[in-house]
């Protein structure tokens, strides 16, 4: 009987484990037939499912109870184009994130690899751009990342717990250069509040060397070694040794509507001999408002400004000092909780110099230079979330 009850056991102990822990599969599909208005000089029309509202990806995410409520938790995010099958994130198998940590509902969160930033988890949601929603609501080039373009390679993330409304949380990258710890290293902070109709929400973020060796440095965290800064909005600050973002946003729901503001100061520092190591400044303020007219129909619309010192070139003439006008509109409608349809237009009007020392050109969404100082697009889309 004593090992007929211990086989008993050694056989129950899978089921029990199976128990205490889960695996969710999850992700999103958002396909949109979008048009611009002003690329390289022609109109064009295509499909597309990484700029929508929730750019496509699946995912799995999971849980394991380790008992004295302490957890161990993954998850593994790809970006997937719907239209030819690749990657997303420039061909990163899991480029939206791979993280494993611990997690208490005492003490927070424990977690490491690739990893959103502080924008992301709090101020970020609550833009102007983020509440109308999609590539039309993106700040122009995303200077401050507050449309997600970039993930922290090598990261170790706390998250605490929510405490009164309040939450916070911290992160360093790990730059990995043998006999320089800080080279392309990083870090980012952010804290934020929710209690009643407002919420609010605040990080910073400082990188060093962040056009560094592809794969390696905050613009260039991508398999492929592309980085954000490809178009003149911001093309020339290539060099920059130091880059920082301060963010700050808000949401105020009265009723139906939920207004939101955000503000931002982007720096790309030390910009090397070219431009007498000075600094680019960029603030970028957006405002905007939404309106729930039934629980299956909103509307949402934002304008963003966004403007910039320019910087002094070794020959003295002035570069960069630029001025962008974004307005943008997005109707969406659940067709059922997993399934909605939606329509977004968006028009830029850029003025002043670019980085490149050329007349300033408009860009929505990072998709591609106007030949001219405007731009409009828009987006029909369909999103399925499983």
């Amino acid at each position: 009987m004593k090992r007929l009850s211990v086989c008993c056991a050694l056989f129950a102990l899978p089921v029990i484990a199976n128990a205490q822990s889960s695996v969710t599969l999850y992700g999103v599909l958002d396909e949109g037939l979008m048009y611009t208005s002003n690329v390289a000089g022609g109109k064009k029309v295509s499909l597309d499912s990484l700029s929508g509202l929730f750019g496509s990806r699946w995912g799995f995410t999971g849980v394991e109870d380790l008992g004295g409520n302490l957890q161990a938790i993954f998850t593994l995010e790809s970006g997937v184009n719907l239209n030819n099958g690749q990657f997303g994130q420039g061909g990163t198998a899991f480029g939206r994130q791979a993280f494993v940590g611990l997690k208490s509902a005492q003490f927070g969160s424990l977690t490491f690899g690739r990893q959103y930033d502080m924008v992301f988890y709090f101020p970020e949601p609550l833009t102007a751009g983020s509440l109308v929603g999609g590539p039309v609501g993106m700040h122009p080039g995303d200077v401050d990342n507050a449309a997600n373009t970039v993930r922290l390679n090598n990261a170790v993330r706390y998250m605490s717990p929510v405490r009164g409304g309040f939450s916070f949380g911290g992160e360093y990258s790990l730059g990995g250069v043998a006999g320089n710890f800080t080279a392309n290293s990083g870090y980012s902070v952010g804290a934020g509040y929710s209690g009643g109709p407002l919420k609010v929400g605040a990080a910073f973020e400082y990188f060093k060397n962040p056009t560094a060796t592809p794969g390696n440095g905050f613009f260039t965290a991508y398999a492929n070694g592309a980085s954000p800064l490809a178009y003149s909005l911001n093309k020339a600050y290539v060099p920059a040794q130091a880059y920082q973002v301060a963010i700050v946003a808000a949401n105020y729901a009265v009723g139906a509507a939920t207004f939101a503001a955000s503000y931002s100061n982007v720096q790309y520092a030390n910009l090397g001999a070219a431009f007498h190591n000075g600094t680019a400044i960029f603030n970028n303020v957006d405002v905007g408002v939404s309106y729930q007219f039934t629980p299956a129909f909103t509307t949402g619309i934002a304008y963003d400004y966004l403007t910039s010192n320019g910087v002094t070139t070794a020959s003295g003439t002035t570069v960069g000092k630029q001025h962008y006008h974004q307005v943008s509109l997005v109707s969406d409608y659940l067709l059922s909780k997993r399934t909605d349809v939606y329509v977004g237009a968006g028009w830029q009007h850029a003025s002043g110099t670019s980085s490149l020392g050329t007349p300033a050109v408009a860009n929505i969404d990072n998709l591609g230079d106007s030949s001219n100082h405007q731009q409009l697009l828009f987006r029909l889309g369909m999103r399925h979330r499983f």
